[in-house]
């Protein structure tokens, strides 16, 4: 709807998360926008915007189309936000606490949910009622999802969606991995290639050199995850890449889950799991790697030697240790 320059604007927001998909048309994006739409024009919020999230948790803030409309607000461009309910705005109470009590007021901004009959413009007891009930909601859905996890890995399924280079997922069982041959050939290359004392940032510039497409680019190139993003340059092979590469059990056949975790549904941030808590299981999948190799491999970085710029290496490298540290010297 247009609107005139310097005329605030009325934002309608929808948002759906997968979670809510499962409830039916009732919480569609379609079924939002129309009634977020006929309540606008029936009590005279014009001009409006409809802006939406899909896909998109409640307990999640990392949204475009919200985004957009805080942009606005901070700008001084928004008259109202409406949503269907509270809910949609978001499940977190600190966060929707904070929107509601103290942004949007700064910035005149009301705030309306229509099925939840709260409006910032009359005072409201019962609404951080509702947002701590929109929060256990979330929460558990939360352990709900984390007790199948558990289930499964303990179990044995792997856990990771996307399958290590070397590999794709089988076409008769998404659950199950197969050997991707022409990854796979690159995968025994760099093996043999540390086997014959290369180091990983000898084998990056040698992969470097040759135009080898790096395991992100191959796999967007070959589809073998749907959602890869092209790499800037398919061709650029660094270290860390080579390290994984050589440290990875996949290779053996084996399965490793729960090798990261987070603290709880709203913190996103992945933590490294202690070895001793990640759960092993051999077998579960074709070896691109024989046994013999991984442990000559294994050994080899255990007691690896930095070889220096100039020079040959020094007799006494990776052998003597700082008597401060207790760190190797080279």
């Amino acid at each position: 709807m247009k609107r005139q320059l310097n005329e605030k604007i009325t934002y309608l927001y929808g948002r759906l998360s997968r979670e809510d998909e499962n409830m039916g048309d009732s919480e569609s994006i379609e079924n939002q926008r129309k009634i977020l739409i006929e309540y606008a024009e029936n009590n005279g919020f014009t001009p409006y915007e409809f802006i939406y999230d899909d896909g998109i948790s409640g307990a999640d803030w990392d949204r475009p189309g919200f985004d957009k409309i805080l942009e606005d607000v901070e700008a001084g461009r928004v008259r109202a936000i409406i949503t269907k309910d509270r809910s949609r705005l978001g499940r977190d109470r600190l966060k929707l606490g904070f929107l509601t009590e103290i942004l949007f007021p700064q910035h005149d901004v009301r705030y309306i949910a229509i099925h939840d009959n709260t409006d910032s413009e009359r005072e409201d007891d019962i609404a951080p009622l509702i947002d701590l009930f929109n929060e256990w909601y979330v929460r558990n859905t939360s352990k709900k999802i984390r007790a199948v996890f558990q289930a499964k890995g303990k179990d044995g399924e792997r856990l990771a969606v996307i399958p290590p280079y070397g590999y794709r997922k089988a076409e008769d069982d998404p659950k199950q991995l197969e050997i991707d041959e022409e990854s796979a050939a690159v995968v025994r290359r760099i093996f043999r290639l540390s086997v014959d004392g290369q180091g990983p940032a000898q084998i990056a510039r040698l992969l470097n050199s040759e135009h080898i497409l790096n395991p992100n680019a191959y796999k967007y190139e070959h589809e073998i995850i749907k959602k890869a993003r092209p790499c800037r340059d398919p061709y650029f092979w660094n270290t860390t890449t080579v390290h994984k590469i050589l440290d990875a059990p996949e290779y053996i056949g084996m399965t490793v889950n729960f090798k990261t975790f987070t603290k709880s549904y709203k913190d996103k941030k992945q933590r490294l799991t202690p070895p001793e808590k990640q759960m092993v299981f051999e077998g579960t999948h074709p070896p691109i790697i024989d046994a013999e190799t991984w442990e000559i491999v294994r050994r080899m970085r255990e007691h690896k030697r930095r070889t220096p710029r100039y020079g040959n290496t020094g007799l006494f490298t990776g052998s003597a240790y700082c008597s401060d540290c207790g760190a190797k010297q080279y």
